[in-house]
């Protein structure tokens, strides 16, 4: 496996993570507060419907010009990465609230338990939250898995990834019963933030006609390059924060 598909399998399975982490917090609370059996039937009725949309969309973008594809995955990679990197910047600066799936949880589970009672057996409320909880989040995976992949053409590998993933965060998830409130979901965001916008930077570039020097072996330097200036423009902003109050 060479460097550019490792660092294409831990960008997805890390951003994967923390997505299925937000989404298991949401299905859980509903679950054990009103009804698992429409939680989970939610739950996957998102899942097909985001496997719907892997296979609807992947061919089409797989066909693209070569060049074309590069510069449209290179422009996705940085809105993604830079949003993620910007919020695990504001978080590390101590100027945007940390991300708690503790609190997540018990708003959800305090949200179900005043919603209208079930009357039935199939209850509405716990489908449609758990369904909107995790295809919402699912979302976002599937544009990386398909943009990701797709421009190395290993869409497989991109989707083994987050099927990896999920996994893990799922039956790690079940056997606490709780959310995974302990993962350190900022440092996540920010090194899954550095690893989208390094590719997405690399990829741009040679969209546009750049040729990197050493190919896929200058992302070595440029993910290192972008992971410092995160961590300094943390740090100043920080400072400065700390230096107004």
């Amino acid at each position: 496996m060479s460097g550019a598909e490792i660092g294409l399998a831990l960008s997805v399975f890390l951003a994967c993570t923390v997505e299925a982490v937000e989404a298991l917090t949401i299905v859980l609370a509903v679950g054990v507060t009103r009804s698992w059996s429409s939680a989970l039937s939610g739950a996957g009725a998102a899942t097909v419907a985001l496997g719907a949309i892997v296979l609807a969309l992947g061919p089409a973008i797989a066909s693209l010009p070569i060049d074309v594809l590069r510069v449209l995955v290179g422009g996705l990679l940085l809105i993604f990465g830079l949003r993620w990197l910007s919020k695990a910047i504001l978080r590390s600066a101590g100027l945007k609230a940390k991300h708690d799936e503790l609190q997540t949880y018990e708003h959800e589970a305090e949200a179900a338990r005043e919603a209208a009672e079930q009357h039935e057996r199939f209850d509405a409320y716990s489908f449609v939250v758990s369904f909107k909880g995790v295809f919402l989040e699912g979302l976002e995976v599937v544009f990386i898995v398909l943009t990701l992949g797709a421009n190395q053409h290993r869409v497989g590998l991109a989707a083994g990834a987050a099927g990896m993933a999920v996994a893990a965060v799922v039956v790690a998830g079940f056997l606490a019963r709780a959310p995974l409130a302990r993962v350190p979901e900022n440092t996540l965001k920010l090194i899954v933030g550095v690893m989208l916008t390094s590719f997405g930077v690399f990829w741009v570039a040679e969209g546009a006609g750049a040729h990197w020097p050493g190919g896929d072996a200058v992302l070595l330097a440029i993910v290192p390059a972008v992971l410092a200036i995160a961590i300094a423009t943390s740090a100043v902003m920080r400072r400065a924060t700390l230096e107004s109050s």
